[in-house]
């Protein structure tokens, strides 16, 4: 039997309603626990490519596979009721041709019932993206700093900093905002060019490094707690330090252990002196 809800998901068409309104609330999440922890408290659950370097130590996202996407993707359904899921397509999943963006978001789409993918680019994926929406296919557009094109960029830079360069950014952004996405992850631009690109198109923008005044926020769940300690991006504010909390617990695991400490006798099972 499934399981009954009383929660109504939100939506993609729920969110492009808000622009300019209500802020959107959005992380990431590549586990179910995670995805159970921040359900009732935002808007919207990226699975994010990033659980390529979270999760599995590489050193950028480009290693992570659509099967890795979808198996992650799967268990953050599981453990969400409210929130609207969107799924990274990771590199070279997309980018050749509209038909292939088409099977493998499509795959996705089908095998996690997510709400939508997100895809990284801006002018030259509007075709991909205009050809996915009129198929069914909700978009999340994403563009400035773009972790899969990192070596193109020459690092995990920001980006926009020449009114030439912001002038290309903002093209990116009606370009996509034309074909149909439903929102547009907006990362590491200088900050008058995130009011700028809020203001130009009519989809809501998701900073990340980008400014206040975009409709919604946007960080890695990891980032904010503590859990993914290797780098700390400029935009990540800590809200709880968990990678200090978790060390200081097997510290004292270890120490209970090797003083036999633990397990007490209220842990065992048939213990002398047990009821």
């Amino acid at each position: 039997m499934s399981k009954v809800t009383n929660f109504k998901r939100v939506t993609l068409t729920d969110l492009k309603a808000r622009k300019g309104k209500e802020p959107i609330v959005c992380l990431t999440a590549y586990t179910t626990s995670i995805s159970r922890l921040i359900d009732d408290h935002v808007d919207l659950i990226l699975v994010g490519d990033s659980l390529g370097m979270v999760l599995y130590g590489m050193d950028s996202t480009l290693g992570v596979t659509v099967d890795m996407m979808i198996a992650h993707a799967k268990g953050v359904k599981r453990g969400s009721e409210k929130a609207c899921i969107i799924v990274d397509m990771p590199f070279g999943s997309y980018e050749e041709s509209p038909q292939m963006a088409f099977r493998n978001c499509s795959r996705v789409m089908a095998e996690t019932r997510c709400s939508g993918v997100k895809l990284e680019g801006g002018v030259e994926m509007a075709e991909t993206i205009s050809f996915l929406v009129k198929r069914g296919i909700p978009v999340v557009a994403h563009i400035g700093l773009t972790p899969q094109s990192v070596h193109a960029l020459g690092g995990f830079k920001s980006q926009g900093k020449t009114d030439e360069a912001a002038d290309l950014i903002v093209e990116d952004a009606i370009a996509i905002a034309k074909a149909g996405a439903s929102a547009v992850v907006v990362e590491g631009v200088m900050e008058p060019l995130g009011v700028r690109i809020t203001k130009e198109i009519d989809i809501p923008t998701l900073g990340i490094g980008a400014s206040p005044q975009c409709d919604g926020q946007i960080l890695v769940t990891e980032d904010i707690i503590g859990l993914f300690a290797d780098f700390k991006p400029k935009f990540v504010k800590r809200y709880a330090q968990m990678d200090e909390m978790i060390t200081e617990a097997v510290k004292g695991y270890r120490q209970e252990v090797s003083a036999r400490t633990f397990p007490a006798p209220e842990h065992c099972f048939g213990f002398k002196g047990d009821k």
